[in-house]
């Protein structure tokens, strides 16, 4: 997880990736939208294929944290 980066000085402190100006949230858009991560190696040739990896990790931790369980829930 060393890959995942939080730095108040870069992105306004959200998680990026390797201290780069590319966050978690950019990368997931990017899964999200069915782009492989070939293809988004081959457009953003300074990620590696652990930086996708990482991200993907550091999302489902985020996202198993007991906190966010409410998150969708209508009250």
């Amino acid at each position: 997880m060393n890959r995942i980066t939080i730095n108040t000085n870069i992105c306004h402190g959200q998680p990026s990736i390797r201290n780069m100006r590319f966050t978690v949230a950019q990368l997931l858009e990017l899964v999200a939208a069915g782009m492989t991560p070939d293809e988004i190696l081959a457009d953003y040739p300074y990620l590696e294929q652990e930086d996708i990896a990482a991200s993907l990790r550091y999302a489902a931790l985020t996202l198993s944290h007991k906190d966010m369980l409410s998150f969708g829930k209508v009250a």
